[in-house]
């Protein structure tokens, strides 16, 4: 046995299992419409599966705003699928809904000016799309070209600086996100093993931000990196694909497991 199988054997075997997944790039495609977005058919099989089986909680780890995520990862309120949305600033619990946030009127105010002044700073550099998120904005340039990216991550890096200095600032594929709250991935998986009394968890994600959570992980967890780049994840695959076949592997050890 190889220690990768080792690793997934664990998580398997554990009694209470979280598994947390971030969605753009892990399981499903990065697109240049980023609402287009969703799970490969694979992808979704699998995350079904897992959330059907006892001790076994799913949820969906997320940048994007919740309503956002509901949106692209098709989610329901029958879902058994938990959700963190802008980064574990904004959660979806199956049975309860959305908790709420309760956010200073004067940080929603600068959020909602900034995202206008920003869109309208940009509105004539191509390629160049602003996503109002619900604690900040994001820009995206997958379809811009070099030089327009630069210039437009420059413009709004100066603006923020100047406008929002304690704002939290991410990069990621093609994007550059601020936000008034400074939750993180790490922080959503924290709560969410408390919240659902993990004995082990198994976090994926393909990009910077995720490797807050990776970073996060205890002894007896399993973290997975989708794709290239810096990680801290004990086990690197190549692709959607990839990650679902261990997605499936886990399924079939813990179905066998819970017997």
């Amino acid at each position: 046995m190889t220690a990768a199988d080792a690793a997934i054997e664990a998580v398997a075997t554990t009694d209470t299992l979280l598994i947390a997944l971030d969605f753009d790039g892990t399981l499903s495609p990065l697109v240049d419409e980023p609402m287009s977005a969703r799970m490969t058919p694979g992808a979704r099989a699998a995350v079904d599966a897992l959330a059907a089986l006892p001790g076994t909680v799913v949820a969906l780890v997320s940048g994007r705003s919740l309503g956002h995520l509901r949106e692209i990862s098709e989610h329901d309120d029958a879902s058994p699928i938990w959700l963190a949305g802008s980064h574990g600033a904004q959660f979806w619990v199956p049975g309860a809904g959305i908790e709420a946030a309760g956010d200073d009127d004067a940080d929603l105010a600068l959020r909602d000016r900034l995202q206008n002044e920003v869109a309208d700073r940009t509105a004539h550099m191509h390629g160049v799309w602003i996503e109002p998120k619900e604690y900040g904005l994001g820009v995206h340039t997958r379809t811009a070209d070099a030089d327009t990216a630069d210039a437009a991550r420059s413009l709004v890096d100066q603006l923020l600086a100047a406008e929002a200095p304690s704002w939290r600032r991410r990069t990621g594929h093609d994007i550059l996100e601020f936000s008034f709250r400074h939750e993180g991935k790490d922080s959503a998986v924290a709560h969410l093993r408390a919240r659902v009394g993990a004995t082990a968890v198994l976090f994926a994600g393909d990009d910077v931000t995720d490797e807050d959570a990776l970073n996060s992980l205890e002894a007896g967890d399993l973290g997975v990196r989708v794709g290239g780049g810096e990680t801290a994840a004990t086990l690197r695959v190549q692709d959607i694909d990839a990650f679902v076949a261990v997605l499936e592997a886990v399924a079939r050890l813990r179905r066998s497991h819970i017997r």
